[in-house]
């Protein structure tokens, strides 16, 4: 069986790590040539808009699902005409505009910050009377790892802010005092079996995720189920298949949702060596329709980003419970290109080997 795989970046290319003991080929579309999953599999370059690209590509595939969830809608749409697509494009069209996101999840009962539509300078102005200062600009679509956004402390910010990001759809959200930030992975499989991973903790540097802790440290039962239900509301009223994840802030012992991810996502790739089923093997399971593995974690993880810098591989695997992911890309500065994991059977096994991981990174 081939699996067709929208994007050709580090997560497709996990997945077909993922799908190959499994017995499944894989094919991927990029526009980009050098793109990382081309090194496994075969990969079809050219334009989403293009649909005789897309034909070629789908030729004889079983099934499509994507691994980047700024893939065209339209494009989407035309490939699910022809052949099945998981998740469906609706799910991409609610994630890709954050104005319909927050009013998605608004309609599901699920807590947001207070958000406000901005087309206009004027807009702007009567959006912070609403969220108050400070508040957060965003463009409603694009923008990622803390891009196409500004954080507005003062009016002294208003005129740099509507400068660089004005002049096209955004979006003004309050800021949250969050405790932390965590997220929930959830999966859904053709069947309607679900299943959730524990609760991630997620630290965040200049907008860009560069560590993970799971499960979240002290987390509440009731925090895990609070997080699960709202998984569970997104996935039935998307009829959502596949891996999904909800990033969210911890605010007085509450959650409030901040954004999803129609895919496999960052903060799960502690799943690998940490969980007894990885996301992307489940992500897998779920679109064929193959009974889903357990979620349950193997001790205690961490995931360390690799962001514009190679380590040397022996100080890594030096330290116990470490495993190196290379994502095969150039680097350069602010780019992810590849990935650590550290698992250890207690907390505090886990707290000492990521003081040594830390050094060295």
């Amino acid at each position: 069986m081939q699996i067709g795989v929208l994007g050709g970046g580090q997560l497709g290319r996990m997945l077909a790590l993922a799908g190959y003991p499994l017995g499944l080929r894989f094919r991927f579309f990029d526009p980009l040539a050098e793109a990382p999953a081309g090194q496994l599999a075969e990969l079809v370059v050219g334009d989403y808009t293009d649909e005789g690209a897309l034909a070629r590509f789908a030729e004889g595939l079983s099934l499509l699902t994507y691994e980047f969830e700024n893939v065209p809608v339209a494009a989407a749409a035309w490939l699910a005409r022809r052949l099945p697509v998981y998740p469906p494009p609706v799910a991409l069209e609610v994630a890709q505009d954050r104005l319909a996101e927050k009013t998605f999840f608004q309609g599901l009962g699920i807590p947001t910050p207070l958000f406000y539509p901005v087309q206009t300078y004027s807009d702007l102005q009567d959006g912070l009377e609403r969220t108050g200062w400070p508040a957060v600009l965003k463009t409603r679509r694009l923008g990622y790892d803390g891009k196409g956004q500004k954080l507005l402390r003062s009016p002294a910010d208003l005129e740099a802010a509507w400068e660089q990001l004005g002049g096209q759809p955004l979006i003004l959200e309050a800021f949250v005092p969050f405790e932390r930030e965590l997220s929930i992975l959830a999966v859904r499989s053709t069947s309607g079996q679900v299943a959730f991973y524990p609760l991630v903790e997620n630290h965040h540097v200049g907008g860009i995720l560069r560590k993970s802790l799971a499960p979240a440290p002290i987390t509440p039962a009731r925090l895990q189920h609070e997080a699960e239900h709202m998984a569970r509301r997104v996935l039935e009223k998307l009829d959502y298949v596949g891996v999904l994840a909800i990033e969210l802030f911890e605010v007085e012992g509450t959650l409030w949702a901040n954004e999803m991810a129609p895919r496999v996502h960052n903060s799960g790739h502690w799943t690998i060596e940490g969980a007894e089923t990885s996301q992307f093997e489940n992500h897998l399971r779920a679109v064929l329709g193959l009974p889903l593995g357990s979620t349950a974690p193997r001790g205690h993880a961490a995931m360390l980003n690799l962001i514009g810098l190679k380590p040397e591989p022996a100080r890594v695997l030096e330290i116990p419970g470490a495993h190196l992911h290379w994502y095969g890309k150039e680097v350069r500065p602010g780019r992810k290109v590849g990935h650590v994991t550290l698992r250890a059977g207690t907390p505090r096994e886990l707290e000492t080997g990521l003081a040594r991981l830390e050094a060295v990174l």
